[in-house]
């Protein structure tokens, strides 16, 4: 293992428990209060991002290999999916949650704000730590201004379709898993995001959460900030709600199916 990639990892980790620790503690002193749920959106976010921050940085400029990168990513993944607490960290989740009505709108719209916050948050605390020259990736990353060019290396409509699509596979396993243990159900999402970012990342880099992209892409050279929202922000919120609705109009077909009265078969064959 190479120093840059053993630095990244202690960065990642350092993310993972500071975050875990930060959350549990927030939230446990604001547990009878309505805070919590902004509490845990605010740190889960800003963990997601700072560790996609670190992952991407790697990838891109570490020199790593590709079945390492898809292997940090799946264990990323698992990792956030068993510590994030109820958190959502997905500002297309969160709409997701509110057409079910599991929130109310203001609510939905309060969780989004402290999960884009926590994005621009992380993206400033990421050049900090880089700054401080932990490794040699690390070092050369600040002498050059933490410099980062846009993974879309397609045409807009194809940029965004990939995104939607993505978006769309990864809900829809969200949906199917709905009633495994949490403990089996992350692999499965974990499993779904790394298959996406393989399909995907070439083109777009497979970001697939709108604050993930505002903190790790709106400020790389490449696309502008209006063809960014169009990529990562309506794409995968259109690609999720398209898997959402078609899996309740599938529910439904199947549930109008099953429960339809039957006739007897008797009662057929007088008929």
């Amino acid at each position: 293992m190479s120093a840059d990639v053993a630095a990244s990892l202690s960065v990642l980790a350092l993310v993972v428990v500071v975050s875990d620790v930060t959350r549990r503690l927030l939230i446990g002193a604001r547990a009878d209060t309505g805070l919590a749920a902004y509490l845990g959106e605010l740190v889960s976010t800003f963990q997601l991002c700072c560790c996609t921050h670190e992952l991407k940085l790697l990838s891109d400029a570490g020199g790593i290999e590709p079945q390492l990168a898809l292997t940090l990513t799946y264990l990323a993944a698992v990792v956030h999916g068993l510590t994030f607490r109820g958190a959502i960290g997905n500002p297309s989740g969160v709409l997701v949650h509110a057409y079910h009505a599991r929130f109310p709108a203001g609510c939905a719209l309060r969780r989004i704000a402290c999960q884009f916050g926590a994005a621009a948050a992380a993206r400033g605390a990421v050049r900090l730590v880089w700054g401080i020259g932990l490794s040699e990736l690390h070092v050369r990353h600040r002498l050059l201004g933490f410099h980062c060019s846009s993974p879309v290396r397609a045409p807009l409509t194809k940029a965004a379709g990939v995104e939607l699509v993505c978006a769309f596979a990864v809900q829809t396993v969200i949906t199917c898993t709905q009633r495994l243990e949490e403990k089996f159900r992350v692999h499965a999402v974990a499993a779904a995001i790394t298959t996406m970012v393989y399909a995907g990342g070439s083109v777009t880099g497979a970001v697939l959460n709108p604050a993930v992209a505002f903190s790790t892409q709106f400020l790389c050279t490449g696309p502008s900030f209006l063809e960014n929202c169009f990529i990562y922000w309506l794409s995968p919120v259109l690609g999720m709600l398209s898997s959402v609705l078609l899996s309740d109009k599938v529910s439904a077909v199947l549930w109008t199916t099953s429960s339809s009265p039957r006739l007897p078969l008797s009662s057929k064959k007088a008929a």
